[in-house]
């Protein structure tokens, strides 16, 4: 008679191997940068960028060139992220209120949360969340190292724009890397990566700049000399085929300095070259990370996302900032790079930041939430150049959304109006063909990606809700 002892040892033995790889999991290292356009060497939306480091990660993985935020403000920006729901299902919309204050988001967990549930060991440092969210919701489950100095330090006076926010302003400051947050957060993770841990973890670096004040010692701007910078390719009559409300929606109420001001102040190369500057070294701060990870015993068992919360105008459409649904303000730099992620690939298919968290959550084999309106990148991932047939969509403020595929950019304004832009033809959105009915079809089939319904806009008193309250009584006094 056969024994049966063999097959039994066989069977543990498979049956313990698959256990063992089913509970293997990657770490995650989550890397953002705020305010960062398109401005970057792979993305090519300048043509001085300098970002190596940026361009070396988007080299080892897959980047997403037509990939934008759900809302071109920071907090709804990182709260859409953060959860995968957009800001017309959570009512959060603007700079307040925080995550929590959303009665559509109660019982979802956050992305670090989801990971902390799954038993991974969080780790966090700078900006992550928006504001103080990030040691109400990092603290309790893990290490939040702090902001490390958030946006300072400042001097005593502004260097280049005398009035306004007292963050708007840019110039040589201060002396020394080692001053500025963005390399403290860098030294951080540079620690915390070549440490061992006793299970996976999800690190999150949150870097400040180039976000206002852009400051950063003199040899970041020494790589851009002030009379070699090249300024955005403008149109100086681009606004006079916008509607209105869309053109009052982006001027009334709004904290950064027009560009009329920058254009008769001479400061608008000054400006231009403190973007490429701090972009630089916020790229340089994101080396000493990657370096890290390549020196640290994780290097081959981590998954890398980069992405930025929203875009940033320096001119174009003579607008300055966000809280736009243009191009400029909505495109972002998205990469994944690790396991699971072949080298080298680019896709232009339609992709938005919503779609971070059910990524991350399949490249690391688990189950997918339900509540999430995101979509996993995976087939694209896989095959960049697969059929994707979905707009992605950015808000600001109830009923005002933008719908971007690969070739047209969608505008609809919560007063009915319109903007239509054709990126095969005209990829600086300067002609807006939506008055034009040869184009009625295609403005009829963006349109359907709509939503149908819209939670009321939560919190008062920020930039973006007195910007739409200020277009609101224009709108009444047509």
């Amino acid at each position: 008679m056969t024994s049966l002892r063999p097959l039994l040892a066989l069977a543990s033995t498979i049956i313990i191997a698959l256990s063992t790889q089913a509970s293997e999991r990657y770490n995650v290292l989550l890397i953002s940068i705020d305010d960062l356009n398109d401005w970057t060497g792979s993305l090519g939306g300048h043509p001085q960028a300098n970002t190596p480091n940026i361009d070396r990660l988007a080299a080892d993985g897959i980047l997403f060139e037509n990939a934008h935020c759900q809302a071109p403000v920071c907090q709804p920006s990182r709260a859409s992220y953060m959860t995968s729901r957009y800001p017309s299902s959570t009512g959060l919309y603007f700079l307040n209120p925080g995550i929590r204050s959303s009665p559509a988001l109660e019982g979802s967990l956050t992305l670090p949360e989801r990971f902390a549930k799954e038993g991974y060991k969080i780790m966090a440092g700078g900006k992550v969340f928006h504001s103080t969210e990030s040691e109400e919701i990092l603290d309790p489950i893990g290490e939040y190292a702090g902001r490390m100095g958030g946006f300072g330090p400042i001097p005593e006076e502004k260097i280049s724009q005398p009035f306004g926010h007292p963050l708007w302003d840019w110039g040589v400051y201060p002396e020394n890397d080692d001053e500025l947050p963005d390399y403290k957060v860098a030294k951080w993770a540079e620690k915390r990566l070549l440490e061992e841990h006793d299970q996976p973890f999800f690190m999150a670096v949150g870097f400040f700049r180039p976000h206002v004040p852009m400051y950063a010692p003199k040899k970041w701007f020494d790589q851009f000399p002030r009379d070699q910078v090249m300024l955005p390719e403008v149109k100086d009559d681009d606004r006079t085929d916008l509607p209105s409300y869309g053109e009052n929606l982006t001027r009334l109420e709004h904290v950064s300095p027009p560009h009329q001001w920058l254009v008769e102040s001479g400061e608008w190369k000054h400006a231009v070259q403190a973007y490429l500057a701090t972009t630089t070294f916020a790229d340089y701060c994101l080396g000493i990370v990657l370096d890290a990870l390549e020196r640290s015993p994780h290097k081959d068992n981590t998954i890398i996302a980069l992405v930025s919360d929203h875009g940033f105008h320096l001119g174009e459409k003579s607008h300055w900032a966000k809280r736009t649904l243009w191009e400029d303000g909505t495109r972002v730099p998205l990469i994944f790079a690790g396991p699971g992620v072949k080298p080298e690939l680019r896709s232009n298919r339609s992709v938005g930041l919503i779609d971070l968290y059910p990524t991350l959550l399949e490249l690391n084999g688990l189950d997918a939430d339900p509540k999430h309106e995101g979509l996993s990148l995976m087939p694209l991932i896989e095959d960049p150049e697969t059929k994707w047939n979905r707009p992605i969509r950015t808000t600001f403020g109830k009923g005002n959304h933008a719908l971007r595929n690969q070739r047209w950019r969608y505008i609809r304004y919560a007063d009915g109006s319109e903007e239509l832009y054709d990126h095969k033809n005209d990829p600086n959105e300067w002609d807006n063909l939506a008055s034009n009915p040869e184009y009625s079809k295609i403005k009829r089939r963006l349109a359907k990606h709509l939503p149908t319904s819209e939670q009321p806009i939560l919190g008062k008193g920020s930039t973006g809700h007195k910007a739409l309250s200020a277009t609101e009584a224009a709108l009444r006094k047509q």
